[in-house]
Parts: structure tokens; sequence; C-alpha cells
């Protein structure tokens, strides 16, 4: 069962999933993506949380967290350090997308507050593919004439070019008021592309266990980015599930979850 809380800080709140009771082991903080949110993460939480806490945030502009004017990886790592001062110091973190690029920052930010780090199919690189056309395609549907989110769908599928995507964008329509709201703050992410599919410029080393997972269908991480990522996660380990893309953790979960299990539970170097 996930109990809902916001996480205050300087006057904001960020909604924050709470899977699980403390345990001997250090919890684990989950980072959703660009258009997704914490419940997302739902399925994976409530199996990892067996054996220790999780917590699934939703970043801001998305889920039930504050509409804010900025999405910059710097603004998102502040966030993220303010959120693991709440859970406890050191936690382990786990970021996918557009939130393995805020959780790369937060731990080179602040490494003493990240025991592990877990980065999902993503890279510290700038990336070509922006997602405007989905906000587009979002801002294209008639909220109006919706009243369950079946009626968004049909509206949904002919505007984007992955018809599979659509139920996930959907997880953050809200049905509950009339009419219907999106729960992402389109307007600033699409204000804020250029600095969503970017990467700042970052010094520093992260010198605590790195893991990054990849799908081995996605092209996200490509063996010229390896020198960068050594950069900064000098001791980094790479894997690769098989059959998964992008979407690893939806495509494959019991693969994800079990090579998320491997890494958190190995004994410290």
């Amino acid at each position: 069962m996930a109990i809902a809380g916001f996480c205050r800080y300087q006057g904001a709140m960020l909604n924050l999933l709470t899977y699980g009771e403390p345990s001997a082991l250090p919890p684990l903080l989950i980072v959703h993506g660009l258009f997704g949110s914490a419940r997302n993460w739902g399925v994976i939480a409530r199996r990892l949380a067996d054996s220790r806490q999780i917590f699934a945030v939703d970043m801001r502009n998305h889920g039930e967290s504050p509409h804010l004017h900025s999405q910059s990886y710097p603004d998102m790592a502040d966030d993220l350090i303010n959120v693991l001062a709440r859970i406890g110091r050191p936690c382990d973190l786990m970021g996918h997308s557009m939130g393995g690029k805020a959780a790369m920052l937060a731990a080179l930010s602040d490494p003493d507050a990240v025991r592990r780090l877990i980065v999902a199919d993503i890279a510290p690189v700038a990336y070509a593919h922006t997602q405007m056309h989905n906000i587009d395609a979002m801002r294209g549907v008639d909220l109006a004439r919706v009243s369950r989110r079946s009626e968004a769908a049909d509206q949904l599928i002919p505007l984007v070019d992955n018809p599979a995507l659509v139920p996930f964008f959907l997880q953050s329509l809200d049905t509950r008021e009339t009419p219907p709201r999106w729960r992402l703050n389109l307007d600033v992410l699409a204000a804020e592309m250029d600095k969503i599919i970017g990467f700042p410029p970052v010094t520093g080393q992260y010198p605590n266990p790195t893991l990054f997972l990849t799908g081995a269908g996605s092209d996200y991480v490509k063996p010229e980015h390896r020198d960068k990522i050594k950069s900064h996660f000098p001791i980094a380990r790479f894997a690769k599930i098989p059959g998964a893309g992008h979407w690893l953790h939806a495509d494959k979960p019991r693969e994800f979850e079990a090579a998320v299990r491997v890494f958190l539970d190995a004994a410290d170097r």
C-alpha cells in the first residue's frame, strides 16, 4: 500500500508516495521521467518494498507536485536533495530518463546524500530528439469534450507517432475535474524543452557505486557516451536488459526489479 504525502521545502511541496516500512537497508527514492509520475512506478515500488522502504516522488510540473516556472536540471536536482534530506541520508537513488539526469546531478552536487545510484536508460549528455510533438498532441485534446479517459484516447491516438504511449500519457489526465485537466504543466515543459533534452555543464565526480541500466533495444546510452559517464562516475557499471527499450521498467518489470535488487544489495566496497 502506498502512503501519499508532501515533502515541504522552501515554501513548496513535492508529492511523495511511500511504500513499506523502514528497515535495516537504506531507503530508495525513485524519480520518474518526462510526462511520468510517482504512480507509474507503483508495481516496482511495491515489490521492492518487501525489504526496504521505497519512496517515489512527483517531480515539479508533474503529478500532484506544484507547477513551477522552471524545469532545469539544477532546480530538479535541488528538489531531490531536499527530498533526500527529509527521507534521511544517505539514501539510494534511482532515476529514469529525465529523472535519471536529475538524479545524476543531485549525486554530483551532494555525493554524501546518495549511497548508491541507479541511472535508467539515459546518459549525462544532450539529445537531439525533442518531445514537443507529444506536448502538441496533448494540447490538441479538446478537454471540454472529455468525460472519461477513453474519450481522450480517441482524440489522442491520431495525434501521436506512437499510439502505445497513449495510456502512459493518459495516466496524467485528471478526470475527476470538470472538464478534466492535465496534471502536467505543459506550458512550462514546452518552454523548458531545450533544457530537458540537454544536460548542463558539470564538474566533479560521484565516487560511490553507480549502475547505468539500459534497455538492449534502446539507443539512449551509446558506447561513445562511456568516457563522459566515467569522467563523472568513475566506478560506474553497465548492464542491459534484453528485450527492453527505453521504457525498460515497463517492458521487462521482473528483470528490471531483479537487476535493481542485485545492485542495491551488493556488499559495499
